[in-house]
């Protein structure tokens, strides 16, 4: 029957709890004797370790089922938390996304005026270099016509052409002999 009997302290090790949880519970006891072993220490029979487990137990039970309840409560409070930012993020971004959508289509509005300018552009020199071909056509044609009806009369203007330039060379001897000093006097 000793085997069975426990001090405060080793009930106390074997529950995870202090020795004064213990001494509190024993307050509760119904017998108010106690047996001591030979030392003199308070040992503690099976049915006042049974009432005392009970006790430490119920408020082992109680205690882990508020943590738990905590537990949950801060963990709903933090899943809050996290869906609150990421619900202020998601709305960042969005508003972000929309500023840049807008920027975008603001460039592409841009490209396209600049696009259908250039093409404008493009269309302009083309009738441009189409007008100037027809051009050098026309002129080429009234050139071929000039030379038609001039090559006859080629051979008279090579010779009218040669006292021309001698009469022109002339002229120009002729202003190289006058200086100033000599504007009075004729050579």
């Amino acid at each position: 029957m000793s085997e069975n009997l426990k001090t405060i302290r080793e009930l106390a090790e074997e529950l995870g709890v202090s020795k004064q949880a213990i001494q509190y519970h024993i307050k509760s006891l119904t017998n108010k004797s106690r047996q001591t072993n030979d030392k003199g220490i308070v040992v503690l029979s099976v049915d006042e370790q049974r009432f005392i487990r009970g006790k430490v137990d119920k408020q082992t039970n109680k205690k882990e089922t508020n943590k738990q309840t905590n537990r949950r409560q801060t963990d709903k409070q933090k899943e809050w938390d996290i869906n609150q930012y990421l619900r202020s993020e998601i709305e960042e971004i969005k508003k972000n996304r929309d500023k840049q959508l807008a920027v975008k289509d603001k460039q592409l509005e841009n490209k396209d005026s600049q696009i259908s300018q250039m093409q404008n552009l493009l269309d302009q020199q083309q009738r441009l270099a189409l007008q100037d071909k027809k051009l050098l056509e026309e002129y080429k044609s009234e050139i071929k016509e000039l030379k038609s009806l001039n090559i006859p009369k080629q051979g008279s203007e090579k010779d009218d052409s040669i006292p021309k330039e001698n009469s022109a060379e002339n002229r120009v001897k002729e202003p190289q002999n006058k200086k100033w000093w000599h504007f009075g006097r004729r050579m």
